[in-house]
């Protein structure tokens, strides 16, 4: 029996992952500091698997996303790039101008850069797993190399369609273009992945770890066909652990038929897996690796639980190597600089690092280790008692009724009531919510939370920033305001901290994309909100300004999915909490005075299952968590907004939202999002069009953003139509925030003014 872990998060103990990356953009640090810096994190995870598991996976340590690698290495790099330039290329790809698109990997909250495939001419470019391989060998440290396999890097990639001119992912060409097409790629792909294998077996490699979690999705048999192939191709050269990770196996007999060394499952996501092997059995002559360990949540596992589990599945495999369900990089690293957390909630958490001790502890303890019992026996104790609960929320919960999903008047007569308030022109223009968290305002949170500032001095601080970001808005002349946000920490974070029920952590960060990090919420109780938490500086905000200012808040849904909940009650009755506490806070800024309230659902995708079969039941719940929240007065308008959605897939569910306008990224896209429309009869809301990337520093130029909106007047009629960036300014900084707002005004101002003289 042996255990094997991966995906721990390259964040760092105190985050250097970004302030490497940061300070080498900033040219802070050279790149051989840089290079430096990482290699120092490389044996920093690595060291913290040595001390818990038997097996060490290595290239796992990418300077922007794992899928971007994967695309470098086979030499997939659009000719709009050029030749190929090391890190000058490699972060042109991912943050340049014409940075390739984002969107969520597969149901989670990590950001993939979609590789774009011009043609099947690809060679090895940069050979990733025997740099890192080579570089823990140096070291003394034999360690497995972790691949992306051939077909999830297919299934995450797009290509040009030569039906219609889109860019299409390579499986759905299948669909309108010849079938050839699509073997055409998967061989071309194969032939580089056949070259990285052979280099490593003639480097003295004789296993590695091929990451596919696509095998999750549904698919089809000649799907199976290719996969098939492909692992038989590659067991030529070495010995393969396949992991899957998110769902269960789409095809359990195909996938356990596979000539491969051993087959990962994950254990926790569902109960299918688990229901397969016992229906079915597992081969003799395989190891099986069971992902017992979830790698997504952060409460404790029931050891005792997982023991038997284990004890169990050895009596149908060869061997069992005992591992987490999913990448580690979905949690923060430790618990240990959480010193401020109450300890009855503390002891109930593991985090990344403590996920590595749990796998070491069921080992030992199925060895025989007394000191594993101990431990195991003391975790079941902790979580025997109940913790969290309100019996007042559980009941608001219990007597909703069907009017309490619903609005009161329809769609089309809300939109006449609101236009007659709000008065908008043509092609309203407005922004997302936050605007750049400066430097002196993260340093000013920091003094107030530290006790170095008073209460009072840092509201006033707050009160002057909405001040300059009123004024500047309506300088450039935008049609609906914000007030930036600028006291909040992050979209979930801030309403985490207010709500009862919920927990923050101090140093729980989790990289999203890039640089970019988190601190997801940990959901331990019954949900409830104890007093208003936006009308204050939503209301000073329009007290400065005769034009709207929207009220924030962020939706139900995405406040379960981006935070840790808890798994002793359904997922949708949390939902129903979250949403009724929202509600309350929707009815005081009505009172207020606020027309426009935006409830932000950019996670409202990712938290369906990987099989669409299971979807009704997600999205069922989802839509009307949302209708709950929002159900207000006809005449206050309901925004809301998404991004990096497969809109397509989901875009009926979207409309059973009943919001009155949607936001959403079309810039990185090129505008692609809008196609979702054209196959949807019906659509009748209002739309915000996200006419440039902000996570790019370049300013857009006008002439990008007005074949954007050219593009979408051709779909649905411009009176639907809002313009705007495709997510939060947050990030960014003015001097690129100012002048990007003004050219997307004027290319707005500049359209209107050419429909109104028709």
């Amino acid at each position: 029996m042996k255990t094997l872990a991966y995906g721990f998060p390259k964040l760092g103990e105190r985050r250097e992952f970004k302030s490497l990356l940061e300070d080498f953009w900033k040219n802070k640090i050279d790149e051989s500091q840089f290079a430096e810096g990482m290699n120092a994190l490389r044996d920093w995870m690595v060291e913290n698997y040595r001390q818990n598991v038997d097996m060490i996976p290595s290239n796992e340590l990418s300077y922007y996303d794992f899928v971007l690698d994967t695309a470098i290495m086979v030499g997939a790099i659009p000719s709009r790039f050029g030749e190929y330039q090391g890190l000058k290329t490699y972060f042109e790809m991912a943050r340049g101008k014409q940075a390739l698109e984002m969107t969520k990997y597969f149901n989670t909250n990590y950001h993939y850069l979609v590789p774009e495939l011009e043609g099947t001419n690809f060679r090895l470019l940069k050979n990733y797993p025997l740099e890192e391989y080579r570089y823990f060998r140096a070291k003394g440290i034999e360690t497995v190399p972790k691949i992306l396999s051939p077909f999830t890097f297919l299934k995450l990639s797009k290509a040009l369609s030569r039906v219609n001119g889109q860019g299409l992912p390579i499986f759905e060409l299948s669909k309108i273009e010849k079938r050839e097409d699509l073997e055409n790629y998967f061989n071309a792909v194969y032939g580089v992945y056949e070259e990285v294998l052979k280099q490593l077996r003639e480097e003295g490699v004789k296993e590695v770890i091929i990451e596919d979690p696509a095998l999750c999705l549904e698919l089809e048999d000649y799907e199976w066909d290719l996969v098939e192939e492909m692992y038989s191709c590659m067991s030529k050269y070495v010995d393969i652990n396949v992991i899957t990770y998110y769902d269960s196996v789409s095809d359990y007999q195909r996938y356990v038929s596979l000539p491969v060394k051993a087959l990962g499952f994950d254990l926790v996501s569902n109960k299918e897996n688990l229901e397969n092997i016992r229906r079915f059995g597992f081969p003799k002559e395989k190891e099986l690796i069971a992902g017992v360990i979830n790698g997504r949540q952060v409460w404790r596992a029931c050891l005792d639980e997982k023991i038997r589990l284990v004890e169990e599945l050895s009596n149908y495999a060869k061997d069992v190597v005992i591992s987490n369900s999913c990448p580690l990089f979905h949690l923060p690293v430790s618990l240990e600089p959480e010193n401020e957390m109450e300890e009855e909630l503390k002891e109930r958490l593991a985090f990344a690092k403590e996920k590595l001790f749990e796998l070491k502890i069921i080992k030992s303890a199925i060895e025989g280790s007394q000191q594993a019992r101990m431990e195991v026996e003391r975790v079941k104790n902790i979580l025997s008692s109940k913790f969290g609960e309100v019996q007042e929320v559980k009941e608001r919960v219990k007597n909703l009724r069907e009017e309490d999903f619903n609005r009161s008047v329809s769609y089309s007569e809300r939109i006449k009531l609101q236009q007659d308030i709000l008065k908008l022109p043509l092609l309203p223009t407005t922004t997302i919510g936050s605007f750049p968290q400066t430097e002196e305002v993260r340093r000013k949170r920091t003094e107030y939370r530290s006790g170095k500032i008073s209460q009072k001095e840092y509201e006033e601080f707050i009160k002057k920033q909405i001040e300059y970001v009123i004024r500047v808005q309506e300088e450039i002349g935008l049609d609906v305001l914000v007030h930036g946000e600028f006291e909040r920490t992050d979209m979930v974070e801030f309403f985490a901290e207010k709500l009862g029920g919920v927990a923050t952590t101090k140093h729980g960060w989790v990289l999203s994309y890039g640089s970019r990090v988190y601190r997801p919420p940990i959901i331990y109780g019954d949900v409830y909100r104890p007093e208003p938490m936006t009308v204050k500086e939503i209301t000073y905000a329009q007290s400065l300004t005769q034009k709207p200012v929207k009220g924030m808040l962020t939706g139900p849904v995405t406040i379960l999915n981006w935070s840790y909940y808890r798994e002793d009650v359904p997922k949708e009755e949390i939902a129903y909490q979250i949403a009724l506490a929202l509600l309350d806070e929707v009815r005081d800024l009505e009172k207020a005075g606020i027309k426009v309230i935006q409830i932000d659902e950019p996670a409202f995708r990712e938290g369906a299952p990987l099989k669409k079969r299971d979807w009704e039941n997600y999205f069922s719940w989802a839509v009307k968590a949302f209708r709950l929240c929002s159900n207000a007065k006809p005449e206050t308008q309901i925004h809301s907004h998404m991004c990096y959605s497969e809109f397509n897939e989901v875009i009926e569910y979207i409309h059973q939202m009943d919001f009155d306008v949607i936001s959403i990224e079309a810039s990185r896209s090129k505008g692609e999002i809008i196609s979702a429309f054209e196959s949807f009869k019906g659509w009748d809301r209002q739309i915000g069009i996200g006419v440039y990337d902000i996570h790019s520093p370049a300013i857009p130029e006008k002439q990008g953003m007005r074949q954007i909106l050219e593009r979408s007047m051709k779909v649905l009629p411009v009176e639907l139509l809002w313009v705007n960036p495709d997510c939060g300014l947050k990030t960014r900084r003015w001097e690129e925030v100012v002048p990007s707002l003004k050219n997307m005004v004027e290319t707005a101002e500049e359209l209107r003014r050419e429909l109104v003289s028709v």
